[in-house]
């Protein structure tokens, strides 16, 4: 390999002569074994040909070694139809025999690689091409290796086309009878995967029954032997379908199901390190109570035994018979390897001699020996020898594997297999192969896990819809339908579709009519089987939890499907009401908890984050949150719309109304503020988001007393006259004129006021909510406002009271409110006083109201027509109000005033 691959470097020569330059520059002499190098580099200019010459002496040997394998490769190397028929790994075919341990004569080679024969077969041959005219047998090995494979593995994805080169061998050769030998050979094409390769994967429906469910130690044999199979395919497949040449057709060489190939090995794999204890507990008893027993007979009955031979076979006899069952409890480490060795050197020695039958007896017990004391030290090496990397090639298959429905619950095995690359069987393995297999290992999962949640929102979808179709605004088609009907009125337009009832989905003629949620069930319940067959494995020392990564992407998906729900745009702002947003949850959450069973997760841990993020402003992510798009969209469009004008405070509907004119917003502002909406409100956002709500409504109240501040400022004489003036009608009508921005006042108490209420309705909505899920919580809370009392200390009244908002109920004083006005710094005596002020300056300018014609009363919606300052029961002052000190008459404790 390493000759063939130096061939292929086309910059060989100048490595090389860079190589002895620096050796001059570092050694200050050139390397003594420089000369014989750049031979080498001439010499194998043309490698084959050179190796044929070389080899040319030793082709007997070689001839020797390879006739040796020609009954193994032989029987391994057969087509589909003759594994059929001989059942080679069927445990079924003989079930009387299962108790009876398996053996064979050729014990080490019966899980020796197929590749592995292969590549000596034909590796030797083509050293030794003059050796295929020696012996048919030599032929037919050839031939069969020859229709085997199209390419051997030289080193990791390097591979040597055997065909072409054979081809350049052939026209090489002189003789016209060998050239025909060699070629002869590749006149037949290679088999193809799906039809003549055996079906090592049907083998395990055979075996699904009796091998998991009981040890099998007896039939341990086959466990590697059908490890050894499975790679081969896998080896086979993973040669020819990345080097697959345009002539042929990529499809015979592609397997759809070599997924459930490797996850059939997996699970063998798990079988064994399972039951490791198991399996050596029967051989070391097998080996101590019969191969010991059944050898001392023999050594007894021999006529002559040389003393060295004498003492080799004793100590076999008394080395197993000292195994014991302990030693597995103990955790004992086994070492046959001495005991190999002396049965080689009694081999050596018995060569010359002439034995008789009873001693050919000793020569039949030995792989019967073998057989057993294999799988007591050798079980982890045995497992993890067929591993290899080929990351490019696992990502290839993994992505059609994901592709076919009926190997997803299969695609495990792809994560799983990252956990052996630590086991790479070739020295040369690239140091980066750990950050490599676990990145591969997270890509999988990721992969497998996004398709999961996918299915998943699907099916969420899918179910919103459903219930979607049972709003009430759905049923005003039905309605009418039945009215015309009764009314004898001309039916529909015929261009007008026929809507479905709700239900009519779960009607089906026939049950072999798959509908989407069939199919989006199938595909979850694959996916779910594969990511919950371990809990956990390790990749590299890292434990890796396959569910986990579901659970994660089901959260980032849940989050995003909630936000979407909203269908919140900035630009027409444009939401949906929050009624149907938790109507919509509500079906999402139902359908994600009855996947609890099947998924293995903590549903309602996932349920509860994800609902958890949607009270803050921000998500996990950063993004946007339920709390953060209703609290924009309430201040930005329905109080922006109530500041203008258009939407109005209807107090007998306990909701705003939009003002029936030209220009009036594209929403019904009933549709948004009534009592069931706000209800839902506080579902959505919770206490945590009500809070912000507040928070954001009282800063724009704090905006608009700053503004009224500068107002009162702007008219500090004339008010302080007219507050001195009250009793003196002539003197306040000559004042009057002197006041300004008197409609800029009214217009912001106005905005203050529809604030004010619109928290009010908020906050009774989550009040109620709260009462209703939290029940024993609320009576408490209730118990601790009722007994606060004007004495009590403002601090403590503040926190309860604090405490009773954040559950909404409303309080004599707002604490929010008190926090926000208290923020601007400003002095008791300069508030009291500003307050006063703004008081007299309201009441003088209320007469501007009667001039306005849309100040009419409507006894529908017990408001004005247009938005107007009127007086509401309980609001609290927008400038907290303090004493003066030379005021005795005053309260020590003002609980505000009236607007």
């Amino acid at each position: 390999s390493l000759v063939l691959l130096l061939a292929r470097t086309e910059d060989r020569r100048v490595l090389v002569g860079m190589y002895h330059c620096a050796h001059e520059m570092s050694h200050g002499a050139s390397d003594p074994s420089f000369a014989r190098l750049g031979q080498m580099l001439l010499e194998y200019e043309h490698p084959l040909k050179k190796l044929t010459e070389e080899f040319g002496p030793h082709t007997k040997a070689v001839t020797s070694a390879l006739l040796s394998l020609h009954f193994l490769f032989a029987r391994r190397n057969q087509g589909a139809e003759q594994w059929r028929s001989d059942q080679l790994l069927s445990l079924l075919s003989t079930s009387g025999a299962m108790l009876t341990p398996a053996s064979s004569d050729t014990m080490a080679c019966e899980y020796l690689s197929l590749e592995v024969m292969e590549r000596w077969i034909l590796m030797g041959f083509l050293v030794c091409p003059g050796a295929l005219g020696m012996s048919p047998q030599c032929l037919e090995l050839w031939r069969l290796a020859l229709q085997g494979s199209l390419y051997l593995t030289l080193l990791r994805d390097e591979v040597l086309q055997v065909h072409k080169v054979t081809e350049e061998l052939g026209a090489m050769v002189r003789g016209l009878g060998q050239r025909d030998v060699i070629l002869g050979g590749c006149r037949g094409s290679v088999r193809v995967w799906g039809g003549e390769r055996p079906p090592v994967g049907s083998v395990w429906g055979l075996w699904q029954r009796p091998v998991p469910s009981k040890p099998c130690s007896s039939q341990a044999l086959f466990v590697f032997m059908a490890l050894s199979f499975c790679r081969d395919e896998v080896s086979w497949l993973v040669r020819h379908a990345e080097h697959v040449t345009k002539t042929k057709n990529p499809e015979d060489f592609a397997d759809s199901h070599l997924a459930e190939m490797l996850f059939l090995m997996e699970q063998l794999r798990s079988l064994v390190r399972g039951q490791v204890g198991v399996l050596q507990r029967y051989h070391v008893q097998y080996l101590a109570r019969f191969d010991a027993l059944v050898l001392s007979e023999i050594i007894q009955n021999l006529s002559v035994c040389p003393e060295e031979e004498s003492i080799i076979l004793s100590s076999f006899v008394s080395s197993l018979s000292a195994l014991s069952v302990k030693g597995v409890d103990d955790k004992e480490q086994f070492d046959f390897t001495p005991l190999r060795l002396d049965w080689f050197r009694l081999q050596v020695l018995s060569l010359s001699l002439s034995l008789s039958s009873r001693e050919k007896g000793l020569r039949k017990q030995k792989p019967g020996q073998q057989t057993q004391n294999t799988p007591c030290p050798s079980l982890p090496p045995l497992c993890s020898h067929p591993c290899s990397f080929y990351p490019r090639v696992v990502e290839k298959l993994f992505a059609a594997t994901m592709e076919e429905p009926s190997m997803l619950r299969f695609s495990i095995a792809f994560p799983l297999l990252c956990s052996h690359f630590s086991r790479c069987v070739h020295p040369m393995c690239p140091e980066e192969v750990g950050a490599v297999a676990l990145g591969l290992c997270n890509k999988f999962l990721e992969e497998m896990a996004r398709q999961a949640s996918s299915c998943i929102m699907d099916a969420c979808a899918e179910h919103h819809n459903l219930s979607e179709q049972l709003l009430p605004k759905h049923c005003a088609s039905t309605v009418s339908k039945a009215r015309n009907k009764k009314t004898l009125k001309h039916p529909a337009k015929k261009g007008e579709p026929e809507r479905d009832k709700p239900g009519a989905e779960s009607q089906r003629k026939d049950r072999t009519l798959t509908t989407n949620m069939d199919k989006l069930h199938l595909t979850l319940a694959e996916l779910s089987l594969s990511l919950n067959h371990v809990p956990n494995f390790t990749v590299f020392e890292h434990t890796v939890t396959p569910a986990e990564y579901l659970s994660s992407q089901l959260e980032t998906r849940f989050t995003k499907a909630i936000v979407a729900m909203a269908g919140y745009s900035q630009a027409t702002q444009e939401v949906a009401r929050p009624s149907e947003v938790l109507v919509g949850l509500g079906a999402y959450v139902t359908f994600l908890q009855s996947l609890g069973h099947l998924l293995g997760l903590d549903t309602g841990r996932i349920i509860r984050g994800v609902l958890l993020q949607q009270t803050q402003p921000r998500d996990a992510a950063g993004e946007q949150t339920l709390t953060t798009i209703y609290t924009n969209w309430y201040l930005e469009a329905l109080l922006r719309q109530a500041s203008m004008g258009a939407i109005v405070l209807a107090p007998a509907l306990q909701a705003f109304t939009t003002v029936p004119r030209e220009g009036e917003p594209s929403f019904s502002a009933a549709e948004f503020s009534d009592v069931s909406e706000m209800r839902a409100l506080a579902e959505l956002i919770g206490p945590y988001g009500m809070k912000f709500l507040s928070d954001n409504l009282m800063w724009h109240v704090s905006s608009q007393v700053a503004e009224l501040k500068k107002l009162v400022n702007e008219n500090m004489d004339t008010l302080v006259q007219l507050r001195s003036s009250s009793c003196k009608p002539e003197q306040m009508a000559a004042l009057l004129p002197r006041l300004t921005s008197a409609d800029n006042v009214l217009k912001r108490m106005t905005i203050i006021g529809e604030i004010l209420s619109f928290r009010a309705m908020a906050q009774q909505g989550l009040r109620e909510v709260f009462s209703h899920h939290c029940p024993f919580l609320m009576g408490p809370i209730e118990c601790l406002t009722d007994v606060v009392t004007p004495d009590t200390d403002i601090q403590v009244t503040l926190s309860i009271f604090e405490l009773a908002s954040a559950a909404g109920i409303p309080c004599e004083i707002d604490p929010a409110l008190v926090n926000v006005l208290a923020s601007n710094g400003s002095s008791p005596e300069e508030d009291y006083k500003v307050a006063c002020l703004l008081l007299v300056f309201v009441a003088v300018s209320l007469p501007l109201l009667a001039s306005d014609p849309a100040s009419i009363y409507n006894t529908e919606t017990d408001g004005e027509a247009a938005p107007c300052p009127q007086p509401r029961p309980r609001v609290p002052n927008p400038i907290p109000v303090s004493p003066e000190p030379d005021t005795p008459e005053m309260s020590t404790r003002s609980w505000g005033g009236g607007c």
